[in-house]
């Protein structure tokens, strides 16, 4: 079982030194934070059982760091150390939701046992804190506090006011329709009409009649006239998704439904003006389509006006634990469940998985951790799904291998096999060995006779 990892954040060396120490002796894996600024690095990357936190530090209120690690990971459980004469501070810090406070000097096992006893005790619920306001962490219920999603809402506040077209690019499951509505939603059209159109999802024979429209025996089939997308959305935003999927010709009609804000419906040769705004998205690169092709140069540059870039769940782990958040309350209220606590060992699976499918597939997964933990008092590894416990890419490395006629040099291989682990560790925990040991399940001794023998620099 892996051991309870506590984060101290103390800007005396040398006490910082001592508790880290006392509590690995005493079973746990302690890191260690010199300032806010490193504390809260660490906390955009691990899930911490807990965290010993002295208020007054040099960069910064150590009640920020706190409020920071409340917020991002709930279950944390944070004791404040503080001087005397700072005991109103320390209430204040655990009206905020920290479990405890110690008063300088205090002895090592009292911390020991107050971190022992917090661990064990049953959450009845999450902490009220008073923290930093969700929206800042949101826009239009897109959750995100990595930087480039601030970015992002900082974008999405300048550009939705607007009538330019956007394009908006990124992986499947990266919410691209929902960037889209978010843009619709905060535009002066808000109270017009947002119609989807998906590309991809309509046989191409029909999509020119679907986006345009058509009259009455314009082809076979067509008994009635129907009132294309882009009529429909007259006054508001068209979203075309999956716009790379249009067939050239089909390229060449949107581009002149872009250029003169009008259309002609198929069969008819009356065009209708409008007033529209188009939002477009994409999982493909167009500049590479355009480059081979099968994408139409004029069309991307008049799509590409302003263009929105959605980051992959992958490159923004920070968030795993503010969707889980965010995700658990969602499934929770729709199926009339009571709100579970997600555990830390839970949270730091989470963190460490690639999540091919985005938030989409994100977001089914906490659904599914709900459902499996309706009996449990929180939500734990057991209730993830299989694929999230055992991701492919983790037993790729034992997967059979081609042996030369040859043969192979075992030590080499063997040798191999461990640096490339190790490192991987090592850019997980951002250089911290004790960390990295944990990882795999190794003592810190015989983790730094590996680090020698390999000839491996922490990163």
């Amino acid at each position: 079982m892996a051991l309870p990892t506590v984060l101290i954040v103390e800007d005396d060396v040398d006490l910082r030194q001592t508790l880290a120490d006392s509590l690995e002796a005493s079973g746990f894996a302690a890191a260690q934070a010199a300032d806010a600024t490193d504390a809260l690095e660490r906390l955009k990357h691990f899930a911490y059982d807990a965290m010993v936190i002295d208020l007054h530090l040099p960069d910064a209120n150590g009640m920020e760091v706190l409020c920071d690690a409340i917020v991002r990971y709930p279950q944390i459980r944070a004791v404040v150390i503080t001087g005397f004469g700072e005991v109103a501070d320390a209430v204040t810090a655990m009206k905020r939701g920290a479990v405890d406070f110690l008063t300088k000097p205090f002895e090592l096992s009292q911390l020991t046992r107050v971190l022992k006893n917090s661990l064990t005790a049953q959450v009845a619920a999450e902490p009220q804190v008073e923290a930093i306001p969700e929206r800042r962490f949101n826009f239009d219920h897109i959750i995100g506090r990595d930087t480039t999603m601030q970015r992002l809402f900082s974008t999405l506040e300048l550009v939705a006011p607007m009538n330019s077209t956007v394009l908006i690019q990124g992986e499947t499951g990266t919410g691209k329709e929902l960037i889209a509505r978010t843009i619709h939603n905060n535009s002066p059209r808000a109270d017009q009409r947002f119609v989807a159109f998906n590309a991809a999802a309509i046989p191409e024979g029909l999509a020119e009649a679907e986006l345009f429209g058509h009259v009455k025996g314009a082809f076979t089939g067509a008994v009635a006239s129907r009132t294309g997308r882009f009529e429909l959305a007259h006054r508001g935003t068209l979203f075309i998704d999956e716009v790379a999927s249009m067939s050239l010709p089909l390229q060449a009609k949107l581009l002149r439904a872009l250029q003169e804000r009008e259309v002609e419906r198929v069969g008819e040769s009356r065009s209708v003006k409008l007033d529209i705004r188009v939002v477009a998205a994409t999982n493909c690169d167009l500049r590479t389509l355009v480059k081979n092709g099968t994408f139409r140069e004029d069309l991307f540059y008049r799509l590409n006006v302003i263009p929105v870039i959605l980051p992959p769940l992958r490159s923004r782990r920070e968030d795993i634990p503010l969707l889980a958040q965010h995700f658990a309350r969602k499934s929770c209220r729709e199926n009339s469940v009571a709100l579970k606590p997600i555990n830390q060992e839970a949270l730091r699976i989470m963190m460490s998985y690639d999540w091919p499918g985005n938030v989409r597939q994100f977001e089914n997964t906490i659904e599914h951790a709900i459902a499996m933990s309706l009996t449990a008092a929180e939500i734990g590894p057991e209730a993830l799904p299989e694929e999230i416990l055992t991701p492919a890419g983790v037993g790729s490395v034992l997967q059979p291998m081609n042996i030369p006629d040859e043969g192979i040099n075992f030590t080499s291989v063997v040798s191999d096999l461990e640096r490339d682990l190790i490192m991987k560790c090592l850019e997980k925990t951002g250089g911290n060995k004790r960390q990295a040991a944990r990882l795999l399940n190794l003592s810190r001794t015989t983790f730094i006779d590996k680090l020698q023998r390999l000839n491996v620099a922490s990163v």
